[in-house]
This record gives C-alpha cells, structure tokens and sequence, in this order.
C-alpha cells in the first residue's frame, strides 16, 4: 500500500504540468547541445538530492520527493524572462511559486487538482528564496515541515551547480573566473562541489539534533556568493540577455492577443477557470506553456505561413 506522500508523488510525476516541464528552459534558452539542463532535469536533480539527505537524516523520504518534483510546475517557458513578463503584464503580478501552487490546486486535471496534501502544498508555496537568505528571518515564510526546509536548500545546492556547469559549456563563463576562495572551499568539479554542499548539510544538521536543516557559516556563505557571482556573470550576461529580451517580446505578444481574445483563448487549448478573470486564466495558459509551444503559436498568429500550392 503506498502512503499518502507516495500518492502525493506519483499525482505529480503523472501530471501533464511535470511532462511539460522537459521543454521549459533552465537558464539557456533552445539550447542546441544535448547535455544543458531543462526545467524537467532541475526537478530531477533537486529530488534526488533531497532523497538522499533525507535518507541520511531518517526524515521522510516520500514527503521529500514529493514536494521537490512538485516545486517548479508553475514555472513559465524562457525561465525567469517568461516570470519576469507575466509578473509585468498581470494587475496582481505573477510568481512561479505561487504558480506551482495554483497549478496543482486549481489548474491540472481540467480544473479539479491533484488534492494534495497539506504538507506538500506548503513545502511547494515556501520552497523559494529569491534573492534572500536560506533562512528566512520570518518564520511564516520557512516551511512547516524539515522536509520542506531540506527540499529548500537543495534547490539551490542543483541550481548553482548546474548553472554553472551550462554556463561553462555554453562558453559564457570559463571556470577560472569564479572567485578562486568559492572554489578552494566548494571544490572546482561539478561533483566534488556537491558532495562538500551534501556531506555539510547533513554533518552540520545531525549535529544541531535533528532539530534543523543547516549547513556551516561559511559553507552556506560560499553558495550564496556562487549564486550571486552566476547572476552577475551568468544570468545578467549579454548572450544569455539577448534571447531573453526576445522571449519576452513572444510571450508578451501572445499574452496581449489573448487577453484581446476570449474566443481564441479557448481555442487554442486554454480554458476559463470559473470566477476567476480572463487575466488569470490567460496567465494560467501562458505559463503552463513550452518554450517550443510559444515559439511555434508565436509563428502560427504573427508570421507570414507560406501557401501551399495544388
């Protein structure tokens, strides 16, 4: 018999928002080699992270899975510049967590949710630190559960790894540009960085009795320094800033003729979720799509098609 968790899990793995999750950009958009990380392979890489520190720790293993398959499913096509749009566009703004939330209370399965667990929902609504600290100075915004907390690190122990992994690939940043202190103490290969972040996390969380997840001061202000450092280096890059003013110029395009639109909402796969304004419910259906389903909708109701001649 499975637990609730274990349902709570494989209700997302089955969902149509996680599918979709394969063919929405990480940082680099439409990449042409095969190794770069989508939205799908940072869930992957979260969850399995977390498992194996919640393994460690005797936390429970299902809830952690859960909530780190479930946490990015609200994230919009083009990464952040696709966030950064909607939260422009809507009158309430738009972030991806509270996405992911609605997605899986309100959006998936034609409106009716996956009926989730408590837990799970507030280990997604609370998974996100932006810019800020791993530990919020308020409490209401930390997760309820140490599952939560954990699923909260390792997002960012996946994030800042890969990130610069893909950054290197793509050849906008080499290695030996990363502050040499962050990768003396860190490590200076992808897998040695996240066996020290791992082996803290779970030495410094034992110690404190299993009370918290934490990792040492200066281990946790290495990572936040890597991660400032990408968004100077990485996600603020030329290249990298270039295509994401081109994807938002498409989603802002078709956000604009939806809105214009109801009829045509409707029709290409969008729906009204009742009560809600047709503002939400376009934000629900820009959002939940693929970075190639944008760019081929974009073609279809902007470009030229040729004619095709009997």
């Amino acid at each position: 018999m499975r637990t609730v968790y274990q349902h709570d899990r494989d209700k997302i793995l089955h969902s149509k928002s996680f599918r979709r999750l394969k063919h929405k950009t990480q940082v680099f958009l439409s990449p042409e080699g095969d190794h770069y990380r989508t939205r799908l392979t940072h869930t992957l890489e979260v969850a399995q992270i977390a498992r194996t520190v919640a393994r460690a720790l005797a936390l429970n293993e299902d809830l952690t899975e859960a909530i780190a398959l479930g946490h990015d499913l609200g994230h919009t096509p083009f990464g952040h510049a696709g966030e950064r749009v909607l939260n422009e566009l809507m009158s309430q703004g738009f972030h991806h967590v509270r996405q992911s939330l609605r997605v899986v209370d309100m959006v998936e399965k034609s409106g009716a949710g996956l009926n989730l667990t408590w837990e799970v929902r507030d280990g997604i609504i609370k998974h996100s630190k932006g810019g800020g600290p791993l530990q919020a100075d308020d409490p209401q915004a930390m997760p309820a559960t140490l599952e939560g907390h954990l699923v909260r690190r390792c997002d960012m122990i996946a994030y800042v790894n890969h990130d610069l992994d893909d950054a290197q690939r793509a050849g906008v940043i080499a290695l030996d540009q990363v502050p040499r202190e962050i990768l003396d103490l860190l490590g200076k290969t992808h897998g040695r960085r996240i066996d020290r972040m791992v082996r803290d996390m779970i030495d410094e969380s034992l110690a404190a009795g299993g009370a918290h997840i934490c990792q040492s001061a200066e281990v946790e202000a290495a990572i936040l320094a890597l991660r400032d450092w990408l968004y100077t280096h990485v996600y603020q890059a030329r290249r990298v800033r270039e295509e994401f003013d081109k994807a938002s110029r498409i989603l802002r395009e078709l956000y604009q003729y939806f809105l214009a639109d109801e009829n045509a909402l409707i029709c290409f796969g969008g729906r009204r979720t009742p009560g809600d304004s047709l503002e939400i419910s376009v934000g629900d259906f820009i959002a939940g799509m693929t970075d190639r389903f944008a760019l081929n909708l974009y073609g279809k109701l902007f470009l030229p098609q040729s004619w095709k001649i009997l």
